[in-house]
């Protein structure tokens, strides 16, 4: 099972989305990406998880795994349809919330074979997940696709 992390900027434009569906189906297709893991903190997630939901049409073997960083989490309930699972990160009960979500998606970075994101270079955490994952490329541990890239071929 091969597993994608999906993250992106708060803000990211409606317009990534067919990148991000075809990126989606790429990894399916080419790479035997089963598994897909978002949290929901923005546009980028939403788009990710609605991208995921669609492709599940065509692949119903892939599962939407929602990456939890707080336990207990109070919005569960009314999430469960959407999602195939959750998943919470092992230790992070001993992770203060206010370092909660990074010590998560830090954690998905170093576990993950694939990162699909959007990064543009703005200062911020979006920027250094990516380039922890960038440097992790480099060493063979992740394959990392940077859909700013795509929004900026179709522009």
């Amino acid at each position: 099972m091969s597993t994608c992390f999906l993250i992106g900027h708060r803000d990211a434009p409606e317009e990534i989305a067919p990148c991000l569906a075809e990126a989606i189906e790429r990894h399916i297709a080419k790479n035997g990406v089963t598994e897909f893991v978002v949290g929901r903190y923005g546009a980028f997630d939403r788009m990710a998880a609605h991208a995921v939901r669609n492709a599940k049409a065509q692949h119903p073997d892939v599962r939407l795994v929602l990456l939890l960083p707080y336990y207990p989490y109070e919005h569960m309930d009314e999430s469960r349809d959407e999602y195939d699972g959750s998943y919470y990160p092992p230790g992070m009960e001993k992770v203060p919330k206010l370092f909660a979500i990074v010590k998560a998606n830090e954690h998905m970075i170093k576990t993950s074979d694939y990162l699909i994101c959007y990064n543009k270079g703005y200062v911020g955490k979006t920027r250094d997940f990516v380039e922890l994952a960038l440097r992790r490329e480099k060493k063979g541990l992740i394959h990392v696709e940077n859909l700013a890239l795509c929004e900026m071929e179709s522009a």
